[in-house]
């Protein structure tokens, strides 16, 4: 079955991530400053961050990827929410192996952003972290809404909670093989480009990151771990997913409903795994609706005042469409804290 799933999605020219080749795509990564942030006393844990709209803007939708994704893989609503005046974050989270790790990572952020109240779109793994991050921080009420694409509360959906302990020692490439077999890698829509080009894109993601981050993020979405919904009884909250081929069976989806009856429901027919990718544009006409009870108020992510959806960069004289105009920034570490740096 691995094998099989190998060859759907090995990189073929012809067919290699339609997503990554994209116009879209390389305008974005040409256009929009990839952020290095470090907020950990660890020098070594670094987020990376996209961020785009309105700056005035303190109580932003954040995303955050699913076990396989990067910062990147939210392009398309990074590029088209920010154009209508919402200011989004995508979030890549660095090597945290504990909730507790990725709770305080998270806050040392948002505080580092000066942050108080944020909207979070979390995908899979990124959702259920999202649940417990609000859980955790519900005295304080760091999390104003969520919207949770194909997530979960329950770890133990996964029935790795014993060979969870172990993965920090595992091979890269048996770490890859296991995402690579899931469901999340395998759909039966062979005739919806949509979601295979989602696919692919995604697998591209899943080849860069390198082993203790794919480690620590399989250790997060594994190891034995549960929400306490009562305490996010508060959040305004919305469960977007699919009603066609998903990781998460039905009994998982229904148990999140159970979790958050007054929680808003999203449904697309459609979408697979990567919904965010294959079907964007229902995608972020769900996030507008979530987020409109929030205008005009303290904490909404829009303003009227539109800034350049992207962070252009200066013009080198080639017009800043070339692949090596990729824009990256390097991280100053200052003891516990750290400012991003442009280069």
């Amino acid at each position: 079955m691995v094998d099989k799933v190998l060859n759907l999605l090995s990189p073929k020219l012809e067919r290699l991530a339609n997503i990554s080749l994209s116009t879209d795509y390389q305008h974005f990564r040409s256009n929009v400053s990839l952020k290095k942030v470090i907020v950990d006393d660890d020098s070594s844990k670094v987020w990376s961050l996209y961020d785009c709209g309105p700056k005035t803007v303190t109580s932003p939708l954040i995303c955050l990827p699913p076990v396989s994704g990067t910062a990147d893989v939210f392009f398309r609503l990074l590029i088209d929410l920010s154009a209508k005046g919402y200011r989004v974050i995508s979030a890549e989270y660095p090597v945290y192996w504990t909730v507790r790790e990725f709770v305080n990572g998270f806050s040392r952020l948002l505080d580092h952003m000066n942050l108080e109240r944020v909207h979070v779109l979390g995908a899979s793994l990124g959702g259920f972290l999202a649940q417990k991050f609000a859980e955790s921080t519900y005295q304080s009420h760091r999390i104003q809404s969520l919207i949770l694409v194909n997530s979960f509360a329950d770890t133990s959906v996964f029935n790795h909670t014993e060979s969870a302990v172990m993965f920090w020692m595992t091979p890269s490439a048996l770490l890859k093989k296991l995402v690579m077999g899931s469901s999340s890698m395998i759909t039966t829509s062979k005739d919806d480009q949509y979601i295979i080009d989602a696919i692919e894109f995604m697998s591209e993601r899943l080849d860069t990151l390198p082993q203790p981050e794919l480690a620590s993020r399989l250790t997060l979405n594994c190891i034995s771990c549960y929400v306490e919904p009562q305490r996010l009884n508060n959040i305004d909250i919305t469960l977007l997913d699919v009603f066609d081929q998903c990781a998460l069976s039905q009994s998982v989806r229904e148990e999140l409903y159970k979790l958050y009856p007054d929680a808003r429901r999203a449904h697309l027919k459609t979408g697979g795994n990567f919904p965010y990718l294959s079907r964007w544009d229902d995608v972020i006409m769900h996030i507008v609706v979530h987020l409109r009870p929030f205008q005009n108020t303290k904490y909404s992510a829009y303003s009227d005042h539109i800034e350049l959806a992207t962070q252009v960069m200066a013009d080198d004289g080639n017009g800043g469409d070339d692949d090596n105009d990729l824009h990256e920034t390097t991280p100053t570490f200052i003891g516990d804290n750290a400012v991003a740096q442009d280069i």
